[in-house]
């Protein structure tokens, strides 16, 4: 608890910052689908067919995970606000719609007579008495929808929208309950509150609830109005989830204001690469560092056959097939390597004699590996295990920071990791020398897109500072100092930077 209170007190900006985006997005998107699903469940309400078909539709949306989604739309929408905002909406018309429609059809038939006969237009029935009846039903289905939105808002933060989300992955990644605690409670209690505001407006007149609709409407209006205007010259550099993506970003930024008038933009803790690479493509951010085994393993639709394990002629070939490819630029990679490896503890390998991958073959009947879904999916991951080492694991897949967790637990007896990985230091891990050479070399450099680079030529020579520097042991210990010591990935990037005298 001491911990808790400690880590809230220290994040309290962010968590106000956090807590402010979650709350803007989750009344969007029940403003939204409000808008969408009462009118169409009035309009709807007397047909029977197109209410069971389009019951039936909106239902089927629920079913998709939104993490899909998010995949999905990345391209088309880009990232932040809208993709995210429209995911929401999707989830949340089902019980609207359904609450709309089951409301106006427990309103009794004779009432509905007796105002034909009054000689009433389908408009003064809807004013006079269906809406005020229907109301409790159709509210009660806003409630459920509400309470929806706030806990898939949490997704948010992996498409750059933010929000309580970003708590969470940010704890996740780092092993901290405190930051996961802070996310979760701060997203239940805001989920309760909803609910008992509209459960306080259950009872109202819809004179009241509209005017609340509105009220609220405005307010989130509001607060995507600029307050001040930003620089013409802009950039947004993102990062992949974790902290060497962030301390890299953290770099990059410090750098380019050093010694340009760009101003920089940041959105660590990104997510996947695919949601990276999407949201560059479609100019939704203008920079992030990726690694040259990534880039040849997974990005490249047309990848070498022979994949070659000298750094020099991975990179070569990745910056001139992505460019050819998808016209992005690749500019010179830093020195380490985070290449990916497999560890067990060192008491594991020290009981079942492991010393190499190969080693494997002895304990592949009874050990349990737990891989990150992407290590699990690569030809230069479990597949090439399969096909290279001839392994056949057994294999559960998690989050990457769940992994370490298992390992440390005995759920599971081997991890992928990355090379410059502060857990395998603070986890006791041992490194399983990969003998026939299936990892690929992965160093890390900037991927922007040829208009940005045109654009800002001189970021070529800005971020160049950073070529062939950073050893593998000075990365690993930039991560441990962020992962474990707890310093801000600002703070380890600038100290380095300032060490190295590449600030001016």
């Amino acid at each position: 608890m001491d911990q808790l209170i400690a880590t809230f007190i220290e994040r309290k900006a962010d968590w106000l910052t956090a807590l402010f985006e979650h709350l803007r997005i989750s009344l969007l998107a029940l403003i939204i689908a409000i808008a969408i699903a009462v009118p169409l469940g009035l309009v709807l309400s007397n047909k029977k067919k197109l209410t069971e078909w389009s019951l039936q539709v909106t239902g089927v949306f629920q079913t998709i995970p939104s993490l899909a989604l998010l995949g999905l739309f990345i391209p088309f929408m880009g990232i932040g606000t809208l993709p995210a905002v429209v995911a929401l909406v999707i989830y949340a018309i089902f019980p609207i719609l359904q609450g709309t429609l089951t409301g106006l059809s427990e309103i009794d038939p004779s009432l509905e007579e007796a105002a034909t006969a009054f000689g009433m237009t389908k408009l003064e029935k809807l004013r006079k008495f269906q809406l005020a009846l229907a109301m409790p039903i159709l509210m009660s289905g806003i409630r459920t929808a509400s309470i929806m939105i706030i806990g898939t808002a949490t997704l948010a933060a992996l498409v750059g929208a933010g929000g309580l989300g970003s708590f969470i992955l940010l704890g996740i990644d780092r092993n901290d309950s405190a930051l996961i605690l802070i996310g979760a409670i701060s997203s239940a209690v805001l989920a309760v509150l909803f609910g008992s505001i509209i459960k306080f407006l259950q009872d109202k007149k819809p004179r009241t609830i509209l005017a609340a609709l509105l009220v609220t409407l405005l307010a989130v209006g509001a607060s995507y109005v600029p307050l001040n205007q930003s620089s013409s010259k802009k950039l947004v550099i993102a990062g992949k989830l974790g902290a060497e993506p962030e301390i890299l970003i953290n770099m990059y930024k410090l750098l380019i204001e050093d010694q340009t008038d760009i101003e920089v933009e940041l959105e660590p803790n990104f997510g996947k690469t695919s949601f990276l690479y999407e949201a560059l493509k479609s100019g939704s951010i203008d920079i992030y560092p990726e690694y040259t085994g990534t880039i040849m393993t997974t990005l490249l639709t047309n990848p070498p056959s022979d994949l070659s394990n000298n750094p020099e002629e991975v990179y070569t070939y990745a910056k001139e097939a992505i460019l050819e490819q998808d016209g992005l630029m690749y500019l010179a990679p830093m020195a380490f390597q985070n290449t990916y490896a497999l560890a067990v503890t060192e008491d594991y390998a020290q009981d079942h004699g492991l010393e190499k991958i190969s080693d494997l073959a002895k304990v592949q009947q009874t050990a349990v590996a737990g891989f990150s879904l992407e290590f699990n999916d690569r030809e230069d991951g479990n597949i090439g295990l399969t096909n290279l080492y001839g392994l056949n694991l057994n294999v559960k897949t998690m989050e990457p920071a769940l992994r370490y967790e298992a390992i440390k637990n005995g759920d599971v007896q081997l991890v992928d990791a990355y090379s410059t990985d502060s857990k395998i230091v603070s986890y006791k891990l041992k490194i399983l020398e990969d003998d026939k050479q299936l990892f690929p070399p992965y160093q890390a450099a900037p991927l922007l897109t040829k208009e940005t680079l045109d654009k800002y030529p001189e970021l070529e020579q800005v971020l160049g500072a950073l070529a062939g520097k950073i050893s593998t042991e000075e990365m690993t210990q930039m991560n441990y100092a962020v992962d474990v010591e707890g310093k801000s990935a600002e703070q380890v990037a600038r100290e380095y930077l300032e060490q190295e005298e590449l600030l001016k």
